[in-house]
């Protein structure tokens, strides 16, 4: 299967096809912003900034687009996996191209390496004014645990953290880690958001252990309203 994913005629069906659900779950549906007030600042003066949702809701994510789109300089961290592949074919087509990185293994230092180089690209883009969108529980898990990645690139560049929730229904959630959700065609969608966050650059590890957990909490929370907002509605 691993094999089969990794063939470029494969990866480019499987990312027009994920393209085409992002795009149906966005038109198919009328979208409800909840809280877009925090995020006004970055989305008129251009400032930089990292915005987080969790791995889960990558089949709703363009539910955030048209609040993105009023962004000129606006790129997704993706997992180089061949699942990850897809995933940016798929985002890139609908505007959002991809920084590639993923969080190394204990002793492998060509991906160490290699998520080094990524995390540098990335802290560039941030301090030249863009905004990177992170799945920060992504690729691997654990679910709903913000990994250290995002966060050193918030302290290191001194960038506002948003948190991004993402709800539809109807929708299917199947039984994975990551509880991936599919929207059905048609229904209702919404987002919820919460920010500014900052990290302190002289956070210790224990500081921003600390920050990480309430941040993972508060990120879910931030699904949970969006939730509420659906049924709701």
């Amino acid at each position: 299967m691993k094999t089969l994913l990794r063939n470029p005629g494969v990866q480019a069906f499987l990312g027009w096809l994920l393209w085409l659900h992002l795009i149906v779950t966005l038109k198919s549906r009328r979208w409800t912003h909840d809280n877009l007030a925090c995020v006004e600042p970055v989305l008129e003066t251009g400032k930089p900034a990292v915005a987080l949702f969790w791995h889960g809701s990558i089949p709703l994510c363009l539910g955030l687009a048209p609040v993105w789109w009023r962004r000129e300089k606006v790129r997704c961290m993706v997992s180089p996996s061949a699942d990850g592949e897809f995933i940016a074919q798929a985002l890139s087509r609908a505007g959002f191209p991809a920084i590639r990185t993923s969080s190394a293994k204990k002793g492998d230092s060509s991906k160490a390496r290699a998520a080094v180089a990524a995390i540098r690209e990335a802290m560039n883009w941030i301090n030249e004014g863009g905004v990177l969108i992170v799945t920060p529980d992504g690729p691997r898990g654990p679910a709903e645990v913000i990994a250290a990645g995002s966060m050193q690139i918030a302290r290191k560049t001194g960038a506002p953290i948003y948190l991004m929730g993402l709800a539809v229904s109807p929708a299917i959630t199947l039984d994975t880690w990551d509880r991936i959700t599919f929207a059905w065609p048609f229904g209702r969608g919404a987002t919820a958001w919460d920010g500014p966050y900052y990290v302190p650059a002289d956070a210790d590890d224990a500081a921003l252990g600390a920050l990480t957990e309430e941040l993972s909490a508060k990120l879910t929370a931030t699904r949970a309203r969006a939730e509420a907002l659906v049924a709701r509605r």
